[in-house]
This record gives C-alpha cells, sequence and structure tokens, in this order.
C-alpha cells in the first residue's frame, strides 16, 4: 500500500484545527475552522473524493480519529460518509484500548509497535494507506521515508503558529510536484512524491 498523506495547510505550513473552533486548541490555538472560507466543492472537494477512491484504508493518531469518529457515523446516508465509515481504518495509540474503538471497522496499533505495522502495511497490495489530519503520525512518517505521496491543500491564509507535519531536523529531503490545481477562492491543491535518492 502506498502511504499517503492529505493536509489542509496554511501558507506559513500549519496544519492545526482546520475543521472547527473545538478540534484542536493544544498551545492556546485560536483559529479553528480556519479552512472553511476557502473550500470549495469542486477543487478542495474534489480532492478529497479523489484520495478516498484510491484508498484502501486510513490511517490516523488518536486525536485525529477520536474527532473523525465522533463525526462520521451520525452522517451514514451521505455517499461519501458511508464511505468513511465502511473503509477499513487504523488509529495509531497509546492510550486507546479495543473497548474504545466505536467507529466500525477500526484496528487499534500500539504506539510503540506503530512503525513496524505500518511498514508491515506499506508493504502490501491494496488501495492507498491514507493519512487526514495526524500531524504527529505524519512527522514519524515523514522521518521514517514512509511517505510515497504528499497532496497539500495550501490555503491562502497565514496562522502564525499551530501544528506543522514538516520536520525541524536539518534533513534535506527533495519532492517533485507532480500535479497542482487552483481554486477560485486561491487554494492550490498540490500532490508531491518523494524524488529517490541516487
Amino acid at each position: 500500500m502506498r502511504v499517503v498523506i492529505s493536509e489542509f495547510m496554511s501558507l506559513d505550513g500549519v496544519v492545526q484545527a482546520p475543521g472547527g473552533p473545538e478540534e484542536d486548541t493544544d498551545g492556546g490555538f485560536a483559529h479553528g475552522g480556519w479552512s472553511h472560507p476557502f473550500f470549495d466543492p469542486e477543487v478542495v472537494g474534489g480532492a478529497f473524493d479523489n484520495a478516498m477512491t484510491n484508498a484502501g484504508a486510513l490511517l490516523f493518531g488518536r486525536r485525529t480519529w477520536q474527532t473523525m469518529a465522533a463525526a462520521w457515523p451520525e452522517r451514514a446516508g451521505d455517499p461519501f460518509a458511508d464511505r468513511m465509515n465502511a473503509i477499513p481504518k487504523y488509529v495509531v495509540s497509546r492510550t486507546l484500548d479495543d473497548t474504545g474503538l466505536t467507529w466500525e471497522n477500526t484496528t487499534r496499533i500500539p504506539g510503540d509497535k506503530a512503525i513496524g505495522h505500518i511498514r508491515e502495511l506499506h508493504g502490501t497490495d491494496g488501495g492507498d494507506l491514507l493519512v487526514m489530519g495526524s500531524p504527529t503520525l505524519a512527522r514519524t512518517l515523514l522521518s521514517e521515508g514512509l511517505v510515497d505521496e504528499l497532496r497539500l491543500m495550501i490555503m491562502p491564509v497565514l496562522l502564525g503558529g499551530g501544528k506543522r507535519i514538516f520536520l525541524d531536523d536539518g534533513v534535506l529531503r527533495t519532492l517533485e510536484l507532480v500535479s497542482t490545481v487552483t481554486s477560485g477562492a486561491g487554494v492550490n491543491v498540490c500532490t508531491y512524491r518523494p524524488v529517490a535518492k541516487a
């Protein structure tokens, strides 16, 4: 399975709480829901539809999984929601136990075994292993060289601080731009793939 990371991102690289004010207030983050003014069904929504069409499973960190698990089951009957609810899901967590896996088709990956387990999934056939949100997990996957594709919906806003997925480790990582589409609201939907080291 290819590991694909899909993120709403501000121009200054913030991915924290794009969906709502209470989504993630860590560090006093006060701009939750910042992506809403820039969302359009055709370009940004189309990018999500495409990502879900190619996904064989979803992979989340605990916080993002809990946010999604609280939202999607109640939306049953909508085709996108039905796909979100039916698709296999994995959540990496040191604190959840199996009794807390209330969202159907979810498997827990213990935090201390996550990289090994994800490497195994990465080596299997199937659709994409799609990561949405989950900035801590995304950073770990990038540091381990496990990311095959980044799909970034870069929005024309500066948030001045917040969680990011990019590493601050001094390592050079070269990407190639595979495609880009710009929405009428100024969102650049960019797909990048790592360039193999010679």
